[in-house]
């Protein structure tokens, strides 16, 4: 039986590969300065560039063009009764290889960068039951605030008016603005659509993500409109190389912030509550008890809504798919896996406390 000189030389590229990246993994200032400040904004500005004006999803056409791949190659092999099996894997672990190879390249390397509590000059330390629930009160504050903003009522839920499109183009405006404060995430060439599998998004309870080898971010378009624009922001926080969760979480946050549209002020703290409030529940259930009565009863009615509408989509397969999501966060440095979301708590405290002092005076 002859092999494939070609397949036999990517398939042993794999595990060298793998061994590269977990030793450039060890030195995150390295890869902070080469990679992420390096390489990676001009790969990732090419890829924005090449397929941000196409209005529909390449990198989802591609996946389903490699599903129906997928089933065209296990149609044959059973037809074929496994012939040549040995040269037939040969060639699917040589495309790993190579998928393996262009995701490091093309993005994943920026899970190993330097924190970007480091690069803001936070200085990280574990808080207090108090710190969290003063920076809750102020959020709440600030969410109420520009919930009567838009409803004038507080008992009515925020209508978003905006469609996926419109959220689209004024998440850039966000990211202009944050830009003249956080020069570090400055955006160029948008590159953000709504996902082409938004409904099966919903049934593996995702609000989008990002496609390394296309550099689209993908948003899925049935969430909560409420939710829409830090779910975009965040999308596009990966796009300018911040990986870890937690961390696009948070810019996510500022980028909506720092809009000087309403709708996405109150997404902003929208979000942020939803992480604090959650934090307190684990560690003071009294203390989270009282914090929601704080909350205007708009508010409330808009997180049920939101809650409704996913349990509409809970199925016996979704903690299957998270748990596979959680081991990939765990094997590509986020040690608590999709926990690592909620570290975004940490970051928040640290970018209140300013506000804090002054209030406290």
């Amino acid at each position: 039986m002859k092999w494939n000189k070609k397949h036999l030389f990517l398939t042993a590229l794999l595990p060298i590969n793998s061994l590269l990246v977990n030793w450039i993994s060890q030195y995150p200032q390295v890869i902070e300065e080469y990679y992420s400040n390096g390489i990676y904004p001009y790969i990732s500005s090419f890829f924005r560039i090449i397929f941000g004006w196409i209005p529909f999803s390449v990198g989802d056409v591609l996946g389903f063009v490699l599903i129906y791949c997928v089933i065209k190659f296990i149609y044959k092999l059973i037809k074929s009764r496994f012939k040549n099996i040995i040269a037939q894997l040969l060639k699917i672990t040589s495309f790993l290889s190579i998928l393996y190879c262009c995701f490091y390249l093309f993005w994943g390397l920026n899970y190993f960068r330097e924190p970007l509590s480091k690069k803001l000059g936070y200085e990280k330390t574990k808080y207090t039951t108090e710190q969290l629930e003063n920076t809750t009160k102020l959020i709440i504050n600030k969410l109420n605030k520009y919930h009567l903003e838009i409803t004038k009522n507080d008992s009515l839920k925020v209508e978003n008016p905006y469609t996926a499109k419109e959220m689209y183009e004024k998440a850039l405006l966000g990211y202009e603005n944050l830009e003249n404060d956080f020069p570090q995430l400055k955006f160029n060439f948008k590159s953000t659509k709504s996902s082409l599998v938004s409904l099966l998004q919903m049934y593996n309870g995702t609000s989008g993500y990002l496609n390394p080898i296309t550099g689209e971010a993908q948003v899925n378009d049935r969430i909560p409109k409420t939710s829409f624009p830090t779910t975009a922001c965040h999308e596009m926080a990966h796009q300018i190389g911040y990986a870890a969760e937690n961390e696009a979480n948070f810019i996510g946050f500022l980028a909506a912030n720092y809009h000087t549209d309403v709708y996405f002020k109150y997404a902003s703290y929208r979000m942020a509550f939803g992480y604090c409030i959650s934090e307190m529940r684990k560690r003071d259930k009294s203390t989270y008890k009282g914090l929601w009565k704080l909350v205007n009863k708009g508010i409330k009615k808009d997180y049920n809504a939101s809650y409704d509408l996913w349990q509409q989509y809970q199925n016996p397969i979704e903690p299957l798919i998270k748990k596979g999501y959680n081991s990939y966060l765990k094997a590509n440095n986020q040690t608590k896996g999709i926990e690592s979301y909620n570290y975004v708590v940490d970051l928040l405290i640290l970018y209140f406390r300013k506000d804090l002092a002054i209030v406290s005076s």
